[in-house]
């Protein structure tokens, strides 16, 4: 081979190697975060169809996940608008998305052990559903957290499994759908179908002020990354307009490891006329002033929560209360007699009173059943000592379904 030809081959290797250079160095840079996210998607628990349990997923976000831009840009008024930020800054255009809320039932409870270790429980009612726990490290002045997320909200639909490169990437907008968890203060929050509207017409709360906006799911990822109380929890959803996602409505329960909660809802005038979701109102309940809810809730120094709303004089018709009977067994089982006005109860309790308002349990101790027939998860947070009990499916008793989670994975 003569020296012309081996120079040009020299020089045509050469160009080919910066050329991968420099598109490996490109796709760092571009997508070195979300490539190391994805790589850290684990299942953690195959689906078992005879329990018609979905599998279940862990996910560490690495970086920030753009949420601080979210808000610097003024969140979102709609899901639409959420799903344009994602596409541009998530998932840099390429991989299409889509979030959507089915309609769920579900229920929480706040509550003290003997040793003074505070809980928040919280069960998500629905169907066959895919989960995945996400854990976050922001670090730039944001909490880190663990919280719990329906893939189906992201179009993983039916419990599928995450096979395809693709369902990786649309994983990555788990971090802005989250529907409960807690974060390294010591607060924990859930979000609640409150079935707002007419003859199960729902009315989705979409506030119209000078305010900057949030959907249902990043109010409660604005919680989780900046309050380190209840107070700075409310006082931040303060500052917002809410749109609810996917036409329906929710409201919500906070909590902290001194024992403050309370419960977020948005209303306006009664359940018959409450059919203008720009109208709507926050209205704060906290449980050391919540009296006016009713004679249990003002002597309870703990809360509770299901899937209808609890403003005074919301409902001229109790049937409508959707989870009235959970809600009422949550605090008869807490505080049977009247005298456990504190919430003491331990850490197995709590966990029982979760199986018992399951959906499998209840619907087989009450007679009754409705399209939310399954537990997808039952999450207990210890706000104390920042841990978290995990039960897939209501396995209460298979220990291969039952997962904890605390913040080692920080250091």
């Amino acid at each position: 081979m003569c020296k012309t030809a081996k120079r040009i081959i020299f020089t045509l290797v050469a160009v080919l190697l910066a050329a991968a250079i420099l598109l490996t160095a490109t796709v760092g840079i571009l997508w070195g975060k979300e490539i190391a996210t994805i790589m850290s998607i684990e299942m953690l628990l195959d689906e078992n169809k005879d329990q018609k349990a979905a599998p279940v997923y862990i996910m560490d976000v690495k970086g920030d996940y753009y949420f601080d831009d979210f808000i610097k840009q003024g969140g979102a008024s709609n899901d639409g608008e959420l799903i344009e930020f994602i596409l541009d800054n998530v998932t840099k255009g390429i991989v299409p998305i889509d979030i959507s809320a089915p309609e769920i039932g579900c229920s929480s409870f706040t509550a003290v052990d003997e040793e003074g270790n505070r809980y928040f429980g919280r069960n998500y009612d629905f169907s066959t559903s895919s989960a995945m726990i996400v854990r976050t490290n922001p670090k730039d002045g944001r909490y880190a957290s663990i919280s719990s997320v329906d893939l189906q909200f992201l179009g993983i639909e039916n419990g599928a499994k995450i096979d395809s490169l693709m369902d990786k990437f649309i994983s990555l907008a788990a971090t802005y759908a989250p529907l409960d968890g807690i974060n390294e203060a010591g607060v924990a929050c859930g979000i609640y179908m409150s079935y707002q509207g007419i003859e199960d017409e729902a009315v989705a709360t979409d506030q119209t002020t000078e305010k900057p906006d949030l959907t249902s799911t990043t109010m409660l990822r604005l919680i989780l990354d900046y309050a380190g109380s209840v107070e700075e929890a409310v006082e931040l959803v303060k500052q917002y307009d809410l749109h609810d996602s996917a036409g329906t409505s929710f409201h919500y329960m906070v909590a902290d490891s001194t024992g403050k909660s309370a419960i977020l809802e948005w209303v306006n005038a009664t359940d018959a006329t409450d059919t203008d979701g720009t109208k709507r109102e926050l209205k704060v309940y906290y449980n050391d002033s919540d009296s006016v809810l009713g004679e249990n809730e003002g002597s309870n120094n703990f809360q509770y929560i299901t899937n209808f709303i609890v403003t005074p004089g919301y409902y001229t018709n109790e049937g409508d209360m959707k989870g009235l009977d959970r809600y009422d067994e949550i605090e008869s089982m807490i505080n049977p007699d009247g005298s456990n006005t504190e919430g003491v109860i331990s850490k197995d309790y709590a966990l029982d009173i979760l199986e018992r308002v399951g959906r499998r349990k209840w619907d087989s101790l009450s007679g009754e059943s409705d399209a939310n027939g399954i537990t997808v998860w039952s999450s207990l947070y210890d706000l104390t000592n920042k841990r978290v009990i995990w039960v897939s499916n209501e396995q209460f008793d298979n220990e291969e379904a039952i997962f904890y989670f605390d913040f080692s994975y920080l250091k």
